[in-house]
């Protein structure tokens, strides 16, 4: 068994290993953060990009319906109604703008969504919690070498293994 820079179990690491252990494993912690930051980011993109095709689809349906329906919508309206043209007409363009304004209505529900993702605020928030603890560590107080008994030299060695 060994411990994680390699050194054998009971064998007591210098500091240098020490500080080359913790060196290493906050270089890990940072790319870990980086990545948990990177995914939170794709997420909050995918519901960009949701919101804006809902406002694009509502877009296009205003833009390429309109002829096509209006006309259809009014002749029809006309057909069961009688009543004048121009109102069938504006009538078939109130449906249209309706239909629009649903459409619209989930972008911007999404929007919000994508708004309010916080993944880089809470890397931010984990990044300075772990930046205050290794602030706050001190190096426990070592006695000489020849005051420790055998059996603090073993205890200190099973702990950081």
């Amino acid at each position: 068994m060994s411990a994680p820079d390699g050194s054998p179990v009971g064998a007591e690491r210098s500091i240098g290993q020490l500080f080359a252990t913790a060196t290493t494993e906050l270089s890990a912690l940072v790319h870990d953060e980086i990545a948990l930051a990177k995914a939170q980011l794709k997420q909050d993109v995918k519901r960009g990009v949701t919101s804006g095709g809902a406002f694009t689809a509502a877009g296009l349906l205003l833009l390429f319906s309109l002829p096509m329906l209006n006309f259809a919508l009014a002749y029809g309206i006309r057909t069961w109604s009688h009543w004048n043209l121009a109102i069938c007409f504006l009538l078939s363009f109130a449906a249209n703008v309706l239909v629009a304004i649903v459409l619209g209505l989930i972008g911007v529900v999404f929007a919000k969504k994508a708004k309010k993702g916080r993944g880089p605020q809470k890397v931010a928030a984990s990044v300075k919690e772990s930046a205050g603890v290794l602030q706050n560590a001190k190096p426990h107080p070592r006695p000489a070498v020849g005051d420790r008994a055998p059996q603090a030299i073993e205890a200190v060695a099973r702990s950081s293994s």
